[in-house]
């Protein structure tokens, strides 16, 4: 049975995910039962969506990876379009949650999105300084 997901590495990641406008990659690892859960929700998925890059990285494989991308549970869904990362949220989505991000974020304005990013680069330029770090609310 062919699969319709890629597996990311350290050593493909770059290409794979610069090479693709829209990207989905499930952040699992194989003794995470939610993460076996989700396994055929997001298979079903890139079988309906084959014109979006389906891809799973291994964070018992791929530990710099999950460093990187600051994983601090799985499974987690992260969504990458035209290199920007338009979604991460942890835990196994519902297949109709999963199909309702991909449609949100196939309806991304990514001219906005950029210059929206844009925008919060220069607030956090002209606040730097200040002494103000925003705690992250990571803690479970």
């Amino acid at each position: 049975m062919s699969t319709s997901t890629v597996e990311l590495t350290k050593d493909n990641f770059d290409e794979i995910v610069s090479g693709s406008d829209f990207v989905l990659i499930d952040f699992w690892a194989s003794w995470c039962g939610p993460c076996r859960m989700f396994a055929p929700v997001y298979e079903r998925s890139a079988e309906r969506h084959q014109d979006l890059t389906f891809t799973k990285v291994d964070t018992e494989a791929q530990p710099e990876l999950a460093a990187a991308f600051d994983i601090q549970s799985i499974p987690t869904l992260m969504i990458v379009r035209e290199n920007i990362a338009v979604f991460a949220q942890p835990g196994a989505l519902p297949e109709e949650a999963l199909e309702d991000v991909i449609g949100q974020a196939r309806a991304l304005d990514m001219d906005k999105v950029r210059a929206d990013i844009a925008d919060a680069e220069n607030a956090t330029k002209n606040e730097e300084g200040s002494g103000e770090a925003k705690a992250s609310d990571g803690h479970g």
